[in-house]
């Protein structure tokens, strides 16, 4: 059974620094590129952060400087790392796996996804 389980959700004020966490369990978590999305409420999902499964990092343009992504593949484990968080970053917070699987002459996506995380900026 696949599981991703985020961690490190909080109540924090303008300013301040919260690190993320997502286990991975059931998966070769070591092939899976992983990803941080979040939800701010009325709006779609978005993506944060992304590494690959050889290290390469991508942010999206809002968090580029204030957070890093990270991966520990001995332990199954991907952070995020977020400094000078802002009000606007308040969401909820949801670690992603994919890799591509070679399926009937072709690729396709596998993902799995995380049951999020609560991230509050306020004060």
């Amino acid at each position: 059974q696949v599981q991703l389980v985020e961690s490190g959700g909080d109540l924090v004020q303008p300013g301040g620094s919260l690190r993320l966490s997502c286990v991975a369990s059931g998966i070769s978590f070591r092939i899976y590129d992983m990803s941080w999305y979040r939800q701010a409420p009325g709006k779609e999902r978005e993506l944060v952060a992304s590494i690959t499964r050889t290290g390469g990092t991508s942010y999206a343009d809002a968090v580029k400087g204030r957070f890093t992504i990270s991966r520990d593949n001995a332990k199954n484990m991907v952070y995020l790392q977020m400094n000078s968080l802002r009000p606007e970053d308040t969401a909820i917070y949801y670690c992603k796996s994919s890799v591509l699987r070679a399926f009937d002459g072709s690729f396709v996506p596998l993902t799995y996804w995380g049951q999020g995380t609560q991230v509050t900026v306020s004060g």
